[in-house]
């Protein structure tokens, strides 16, 4: 998938929350899957029993998913979780102004390098921003 693909899909996405933003994607299993068939039904049914947890919603856990991923520089690379947790993040109604800010904040956490990164692959995710 080039960059154009990712803006395509993102931009023609259409939010649809989910109860159980694991459990209910058949997308995120089967993209799980495809990394290898063993590890997509572990990552289903561990990830899928935690987002089951019933005090913090789904959007909620979409953006610490990304809090995650700046501080562990996870946005790159083959397997990379950032797109994937932009894009349930999208899916639970989270907007790009609220990843946006929520990587500013990250910024005085987890350092101004770490989101620098995250907003170039954002960008290349989304498409520029405005």
């Amino acid at each position: 998938m080039n960059q154009n693909d990712s803006v395509t899909l993102v931009q023609d996405y259409k939010a649809t929350p989910y109860k159980n933003a694991v459990l209910d994607d058949k997308n995120l299993q089967n993209a799980l899957k495809s990394i290898n068939s063993k590890f997509g039904d572990f990552c289903t049914r561990v990830a899928g029993e935690a987002w089951g947890l019933p005090l913090i919603d789904q959007k909620t856990k979409a953006l610490i998913t990304i809090a995650v991923d700046v501080v562990n520089q996870d946005q790159t690379g083959n397997g990379s979780p950032f797109e994937a947790h932009v894009t349930m993040a999208m899916q639970q109604g989270a907007t790009r102004e609220e990843i946006e800010e929520l990587l500013l904040f990250m910024c005085v956490y987890a350092g101004f390098n770490k989101a620098a990164g995250c907003f170039g692959i954002l960008n290349d995710i989304l498409g520029p921003s405005a």
